[in-house]
């Protein structure tokens, strides 16, 4: 069901089937943690049958920007698939996915725990039985058992309560939601995993699993160095703003130009960071003398960097320190970020008929992946798929009749 993109038309497009050529995943996920995973497992050659329910993936009225019906944040995520949409609180439209199933290697799924179980379809009771080889993963809020086990769970809310929130900011903002919604997208990342080491296990054993997912434990297990200084020391972390908690210098300072960070990770790369900027009596000043103490003495080092760097043209100078091995960075903002010269080379941009969007990060010397086919409408290829999987007319029309498979959101 993989259709041939014209491969010389575009950027960041895959030029070869990908790794994951052959594997079938039903993807029965909405909003950011299950749709990122599955891209990630759609850019690298698997196919992606795209299951939304009568409503849809909600994200596609998350915006604006709009492109036509859809939002820029469902476009961000949904590329490569194949979309159907399926009432799957109707019997025949669980019917429906069981056919599916057929064949399919992974099993992407979102819906609250115990709502597969409600439905007939749990994995301990049918789908492990039915399908041997099938690798089930569940993302969700809390994961299925424990305290908090099956109630919901947002990524902001998650970075309240997993800490995360609490070392982002400074002394003036408090607490602070992370601009991006990395536990979400966190949690696309290590389902992806799990389910590539599923997947690897299964060629020893020839059974598949179930993958308990949870944002929590996905953000949590983002908490480094913080949780292993606080494992060490006992103290509380601070939300330190741009200074590394362990690290000195390792922060912003403001240039003539723009604002840039600075990162000094060993010794060598502090003499030679002092050796470039003609400080070396820094090297020999007691306060500095160890990164520890270059750390406990923050303030007094700040003070004398941002002297020094406040006349400089920023660009100029790290596109300098970095050719001279330290590293270096001006801050740059997203528009600026997508139009830098290194992001095109490295195809982090990717355009495909009127799509553009985020190119794929994973570069492989012979099965590279990337964009292949525009996000798809809703119900785009309902169609198609139940008849590569041997439903006649009759009955698809007899499905979009009943409401089964929804031709229109609702």
């Amino acid at each position: 069901m993989t259709d041939a993109i014209p491969m010389t038309e575009g950027k960041g497009l895959a030029t070869s089937p990908g790794s994951l050529a052959g594997l079938k995943v039903i993807d029965l996920t909405r909003v950011l943690g299950g749709p990122y995973c599955t891209m990630i497992l759609s850019d690298h050659g698997a196919e992606v049958i795209k299951i939304e329910p009568p409503q849809g993936d909600e994200t596609r009225g998350w915006g604006p920007p709009f492109h036509e019906a859809d939002a820029s944040y469902f476009i961000g995520v949904n590329r490569n698939k194949k979309a159907l949409a399926l009432d799957l609180s109707k019997p025949e439209g669980r019917a429906v996915l069981l056919r599916l199933l057929e064949g399919a290697d992974v099993l992407v799924e979102n819906y609250k725990p115990g709502s597969m179980e409600k439905w007939g379809i749990g994995y301990a009771d049918v789908l492990s039985k039915r399908f041997p080889g099938l690798i089930h993963c569940r993302v969700s809020g809390f994961g299925g058992d424990g305290p908090l086990g099956a109630l919901p769970g947002y990524d902001a809310v998650i970075q309240a309560m997993v800490g995360l929130m609490s070392i982002n900011g400074d002394d003036t903002t408090g607490p602070l939601r992370m601009g991006t919604p990395i536990v979400d997208l966190a949690t696309g990342l290590y389902s992806t995993i799990a389910i590539l080491m599923a997947l690897n296990e299964r060629t020893r054993s020839g059974k598949g699993q179930f993958l308990d997912m949870s944002l929590h434990d996905c953000g949590m297990a983002l908490l480094h160095p913080q949780a292993a200084n606080y494992f060490l020391n006992g103290k509380r972390p601070k939300a330190l703003g741009n200074p590394h908690p362990n690290i000195s210098p390792y922060s912003k300072f403001a240039t003539k130009t723009c604002e840039i960070f600075v990162a000094c990770g060993n010794e060598p790369a502090w003499r030679k960071f002092c050796e470039f900027l003609q400080l070396q009596h820094l090297v020999a000043d007691p306060r500095f003398a160890t990164n520890a103490l270059r750390v406990e003495n923050r303030a007094a080092l700040n003070a004398l960097l941002d002297e020094r760097l406040a006349s400089e043209d920023g660009h100029a100078l790290c596109d300098r320190m970095l050719r001279a091995g330290l590293p270096a960075g001006p801050v740059l903002f997203v528009d600026e970020a997508m139009a830098a010269p290194h992001t095109a080379h490295r195809g982090m941009v990717a355009e495909l008929d009127w799509f553009r969007g985020l190119g794929t990060p994973i570069k492989m010397s012979r099965t590279p992946g990337g964009a292949r086919s525009v996000p798809p409408r809703f119900n785009e290829h309902g169609t198609d798929i139940l008849a590569a999987h041997g439903f006649s007319e009759a009955e698809i029309a007899e499905l979009e009749a009943a409401g089964v498979v929804v031709t229109a959101q609702r």
